[in-house]
């Protein structure tokens, strides 16, 4: 079970430790949400399971009682300190102490390819690790405790004022299945804003795209007003050239806006 709000704040001045907001530090006290991100996930014995900042190691508890492996990364010294005694009595515990974003999946074995994602993730590095992982093994799952906000991108759809970059490049290699928000009480302490508890599943042909393609959609959409042909031209690469003579055979119009090109189309670009 998570710890309650009172046994939270105990910990926490026991560590000597102030929740940090620039690091997203709220922890979740609802085991309900808990036991979900685990069933979500479908955590069984044996799964390797990559962890973002475990805290207070409620998560990391509940993944260790399913019989998970668990590879966890966590930047804060003290709660690292902290999850690392756990670590010294839970051999299937592997603790990297430092920046998700250097090590977006912890110490993960390179030739493992079979592994799950369930994590509270702290706002501030979500796109930035998200994308990390996008250009790396992807998991077979993820559950994800996201700021509303995120979550929304995430799901986005062409048309939409959220959909963008990093929603393309999720939606090409994952299903995107509802989720779930999450109120503020779940949190100690409460967030200022929403969560949404995330659940993506890897699809069974995933697509990635070109380091040189993924870097050019983002510069598209730093300029998501104007029209699509024009952008291409402006790019001036050999990946912009093809796209722009593609525009046809993608079903794209060269007026169009990137966020009215939805992510098959996005697709159809790379592979002509």
């Amino acid at each position: 079970m998570p710890l309650s709000p009172s046994q939270t704040r105990d910990l926490l001045e026991q560590l000597g430790h102030r929740p940090k907001k620039q690091l997203g530090q709220n922890f979740l006290i609802d085991g309900n949400i808990v036991r979900k991100s685990l069933e979500l996930a479908e955590v069984a014995a044996g799964d390797h399971v990559v962890e973002i900042g475990p805290g207070l190691g409620t998560l990391t508890r509940a993944l260790l009682d399913a019989g998970a492996i668990v590879h966890a990364v966590e930047k804060d010294p003290v709660l690292g300190t902290h999850v690392e005694s756990i670590a010294t009595e839970e051999p299937r515990l592997h603790l990297v102490k430092g920046d998700a974003l250097d090590y977006p999946l912890g110490d993960l074995p390179e030739d493992l390819q079979d592994y799950k994602i369930v994590a509270n993730l702290p706002y501030a590095i979500s796109t930035p690790w998200m994308a990390a992982v996008l250009e790396n093994r992807l998991p077979s799952v993820m559950t994800l405790m996201l700021q509303k906000e995120a979550a929304q991108r995430y799901a986005a759809k062409a048309g939409t004022k959220q959909f963008g970059a990093i929603s393309i490049f999720l939606h090409a290699a994952f299903d995107v299945l509802p989720g779930h928000d999450v109120s503020g009480s779940c949190f100690y302490p409460k967030p200022d804003v929403g969560s949404t508890l995330m659940h993506l599943r890897r699809k069974t042909a995933p697509f990635r795209f070109k380091p040189e393609s993924t870097q050019l959609i983002r510069e598209i959409f730093q300029q998501r007003r104007k029209q699509i042909s024009s952008l291409l031209r402006k790019a001036k690469s050999d990946t912009a050239t093809r796209w722009l003579e593609s525009l046809a055979s993608a079903g794209i119009d060269p007026s169009a806006r990137p966020e009215q090109i939805d992510t098959q189309q996005w697709i159809s670009l790379e592979k002509s």
